[in-house]
């Protein structure tokens, strides 16, 4: 990162005043009777008509269009544990991406505590503000104990962004891979290196999408997660499986695809080499992934790859996902985000991308061209067709899987954002 730069990014959150977000008004406060009628003394008969019915806050307040971004700072993007207050910038971008993207109104709250239990409960007593919460940013396997116990807790969609935000644009981009490379999913042999919450997140997830469990070998610091392991925690022994494989260098071997979400050139061109025919690579380390473009393309020309940086084509990225997740969730009230709603988005999401793409969003992009093929397996952040298909298909699932408390609305999603 070059000196300017860093420096650009310091100036951006610090002017023209500090942070990236504030607090707007959303209706008249100019008059005397403005200010009766937003607090004393008319700000009583909200509260009595909550107070008779607690589903009326959806109506009388902001709750319904209002998601928490929560962390604890224990695992802050790559830079590790550096603490609750040192993650309040990425919390206040993740704030910015749900307005800028689906005009999610949202606040970010910074954790400090002590252990997963603290987290549950502080989450937990201020839950009933807000319509939803986002968690990031926390360290496995903590985040999935806290995770679990606040959805079962809680009446609101909980979502570790960390976890299925990513898994859910990799199946994406998995879902279009395997069409170009004419390949099968139920077929498909997978390797994953790292096996922290986002790999295994994503590797439920596309074993929910058809992938065969025991086409799996995922690899950690120690080696390929095998059942003759003694030092595996409960979430690496669900992966655990019987093969005469033990590092990835045998795991690669007639591979289909590698998921990379572990640390920078970890895949060599060798390991490269011993994979199938047409093999799809996912090197996701940021900002280093495990193998660049550059040596991949130069090993192999039947490749697809796909990165986390936006500087290279496939850039796998969160935000094509959780703000329109979000939206979708919050329009039709739903009580959880489960894995029919995380499927339909990562099928709409996979759709969007074989559809032609507007010359603006190429000359946002800055390219002469778009379209579907193995530099172009997934949809470019700033498509603005990603916010009604995505939460569309989202509103949809909740809907018919039973998880909705409003009904799909007419004409969805046409409507004004929020707006049922």
């Amino acid at each position: 990162m070059s000196k300017d730069f860093k420096q650009a990014a310091l100036d951006y959150h610090a002017k023209p005043k500090p942070g990236k977000v504030s607090i707007e008004v959303t209706t008249a406060a100019e008059t005397q009777e403005d200010l009766a009628l937003a607090y004393s003394p008319g700000v009583a008969e909200p509260v009595r008509e909550i107070a008779r019915d607690p589903d009326l806050a959806y109506k009388y307040t902001a709750k319904g269009n209002l998601v928490a971004v929560i962390s604890t700072g224990s695992a802050i993007l790559g830079l590790g544990n550096l603490g609750p207050l040192a993650s309040k910038p990425v919390m206040e971008g993740k704030s910015l991406l749900f307005k800028r993207f689906a005009g999610v109104d949202s606040v970010d709250l910074e954790v400090d505590a002590n252990s997963p239990q603290e987290v549950i409960d502080t989450v937990y007593r201020i839950s009933g503000t807000f319509g939803g919460i986002n968690l990031e940013d926390i360290k496995a396997p903590e985040c999935f104990e806290i995770e679990k116990a606040l959805i079962d807790q809680c009446n609101i969609p909980i979502f570790h962004d960390d976890q299925h935000g990513t898994a859910i644009v990799t199946l994406a981009g998995v879902i279009s891979a395997l069409d170009i490379q004419s390949k099968r999913i139920e077929d498909a042999r997978l390797v994953v290196l790292g096996a922290g919450s986002a790999a295994i997140a994503c590797t439920k997830l596309l074993i929910s999408a058809g992938l065969k469990s025991e086409n799996v070998l995922m690899v950690d610091s120690k080696g390929v997660i095998h059942n003759e392991r003694s030092d595996l925690n409960q979430y690496k022994q669900a992966f655990a499986v019987e093969t005469s494989a033990r590092t990835l260098d045998d795991a690669v071997e007639g591979a289909d695809i590698f998921l990379g979400l572990s640390g920078p050139n970890l895949l060599s061109s060798e390991q490269l080499n011993k994979m199938a025919p047409r093999p799809i690579i996912f090197a996701c380390s940021n900002p280093d992934p495990e193998i660049t473009p550059e040596l991949a393309k130069a090993t192999r020309d039947d490749i697809i790859i796909a990165t986390g940086r936006s500087d290279y084509p496939n850039q796998v990225n969160n935000v094509l996902g959780f703000p329109f997740i979000f939206r979708g969730a919050l329009d039709v009230r739903a009580k959880k985000i489960n894995e029919e709603m995380k499927l339909a988005a990562a099928h709409a999401i996979a759709d969007l991308a074989k559809a032609p793409v507007s010359q603006e969003v190429m000359d946002a992009c800055g390219v002469q061209a778009l379209a579907y093929g193995p530099d172009y397996i997934i949809p470019k952040p700033i498509d603005p067709r990603l916010l009604g298909v995505v939460s569309a298909a989202v509103a949809r699932a909740a809907v018919d899987s039973g998880v909705a408390t409003l009904p799909y609305p007419a004409n969805y999603p046409l409507q004004g954002i929020g707006d049922i």
